[in-house]
């Protein structure tokens, strides 16, 4: 008889988000009436730069022919938008990534989520709390975890980031083999320095573990002391894999269009204790279970590099960080503690009271979706988190609510 996997019966309840929106499609059912303003949810809300818009059509135009039809494109991604990568992402800040070492995807979810089909069921995994879900999950469903017992899964060492540590989780006391890092972090939207970040290239080089880097939000750093890219540190190519999204700084949330970058001296282990690097392993998987982002949209994604396009990411980046200075602003006036919002398009409020029960206030009573602590970890009771990715009307109608509700 056909069997199922059993550790998807471990997963708690369903995914965070769509815990969410399953809350706010009763409330809307049960007031229709009512107005919502989603600031919970990471989604952008701004169209996509001109630039690319531009880029997108004569794409598409070239679909249109025969002579410049395109079919099946390369697993990796198209040269043109690998190179652009490669020169304006780390060449210009002094982090040698070569163009072959950089593998365009449909989005940096997917691959944070399966980059970990390349290694061990037993390889031992650090996991920082709160976390974005999908790193747990996928851990999750490929069984390197026991039980769910008192809010955490046996088997997984949690790295707590807390108050106490400005939210940059401190190095394993025991030794790891995987460890997954967010800077900057989602949700807290806390920040890493390039001395911190060096201590975790240290530590994975000493205990030959691998660190996978998620680098989403990197363009919404505004202090320019701070870290964008772990290839910035010396010994990172070594031992790091770094991902990266145009779904937040350029708007591709609904384009989709992502990339991983894979070193060439990048590598784990086999059960001789011989080095294997990843590089050739990630390109076969790559090519096996993967056809590649369409033509048009790395067209499109190309377009962000032009002078133009950057001009025009850069002015949706600023709006974005505008709302959340305005969010910080209300949130400091109505005395709540919180971290993010500097560097980061995420607000972390110390909400107080119960994470959920904060939620379901601010629904019932504002009218604002945020996303309650919770959800992220164990680490994340007593807090939620605020998205700035809205239009400043709408932000500042939220707020609005907020001050309402809360004063």
């Amino acid at each position: 008889m056909i069997t199922i996997n059993e550790n998807y019966l471990k997963l708690q309840a369903s995914y965070l988000f769509s815990n969410i929106a399953k809350r706010v499609s009763v409330f809307q059912q049960a007031h229709p009436e009512k107005d919502i303003i989603r600031l919970g949810i990471g989604d952008v809300t701004r169209a996509l730069p001109a630039a690319c818009i531009s880029a997108f059509h004569k794409a598409v135009d070239e679909m249109g022919t025969d002579s410049s039809f395109r079919g099946y494109g390369p697993e990796q991604g198209y040269g043109f938008l690998r190179e652009a990568i490669a020169k304006h992402d780390f060449q210009a800040r002094g982090a040698e990534i070569a163009s072959d070492e950089i593998f365009i995807s449909d989005g940096a979810k997917c691959d944070t989520g399966n980059i970990q089909e390349l290694f061990t069921q037993d390889t031992r995994v650090a996991i920082p709390d709160p976390v974005y879900p999908v790193y747990l999950d996928t851990n999750v469903m490929a069984g390197r975890t026991g039980d769910f017992v008192d809010g955490r899964y046996q088997g997984l060492v949690y790295l707590d980031s807390t108050k106490a540590n400005n939210f940059v989780p401190a190095l394993p006391t025991e030794d790891v083999d995987l460890i997954y890092l967010c800077f900057p972090n989602n949700p807290t939207g806390s920040t890493i320095t390039k001395e911190e970040l060096s201590e975790w290239v240290k530590y994975a080089k000493e205990k030959k573990a691998l660190i996978l880097f998620d680098a989403a939000y990197e363009a919404f750093i505004r202090d320019e002391s701070l870290p964008h890219s772990i290839y910035e540190i010396e010994g990172a190519r070594e031992v790091a894999i770094e991902f990266r999204s145009f779904s937040k700084s350029a708007g591709f949330t609904g384009t989709r269009c992502a990339y991983t970058v894979v070193p060439k001296e990048c590598a784990a282990f086999d059960s001789q204790s011989n080095r294997q690097l990843i590089h050739p392993l990630w390109n076969r998987r790559h090519c096996t279970k993967f056809n590649g982002v369409s033509y048009p949209v790395q067209r499109a994604a190309e377009a962000i590099y032009s002078e133009e396009g950057q001009a025009q990411t850069k002015e949706l980046i600023a709006s974005y960080m505008h709302n959340a200075d305005l969010i910080r602003q209300e949130m400091a006036t109505l005395g709540y503690d919180f971290v993010g919002g500097e560097n980061a398009p995420y607000i972390w409020i110390d909400a107080k009271i119960d994470s959920w029960e904060f939620f379901d206030m601010l629904l019932n009573k504002a009218g604002v979706v945020c996303t309650p602590g919770a959800g992220f970890g164990k680490c994340g009771e007593g807090y939620i988190r605020l998205s700035a990715f809205n239009s400043l009307a709408n932000v500042e109608k939220a707020l609005a609510r907020i001050r309402e509700t809360l004063k």
